[in-house]
Formats: structure tokens, sequence, C-alpha cells
């Protein structure tokens, strides 16, 4: 009848976007814009050389 009250057991939420899925999707997303970032910096790169070659 009078039983202490069992403690809530305490739970880790995690806030969304911190679970390894979503740091697995970010760092694919970075790796991506890093290429594709690099690819129009030389292909912009070698349009102002051949622009101004003239």
């Amino acid at each position: 009848m009078f039983r202490a009250k069992k403690e809530k057991e305490h739970r880790y939420y995690l806030l969304p976007g911190m679970g390894r899925s979503n740091r697995r999707h970010r760092r694919l997303v970075f790796r991506w814009s890093l290429a594709v970032g690099v690819i129009f910096s030389l292909f912009f790169a070698a349009l102002l050389y051949f622009l101004n070659r003239r």
C-alpha cells in the first residue's frame, strides 16, 4: 500500500540531427560539396586562363 515510488528511468534523448545516420549523411554531403567545388574552381580557372590568353 505505501510502496516507495519507483524512480523514473533517466532517458537520454538525442536532438534531431544528432544521430549516427545524420552524421554519416552530413559527411557524405560535405565530401560531395568539396569535390564539386574543386571541379568548378578548376573549370572556372581554365576558363579565365583561356579568355586572358588571347
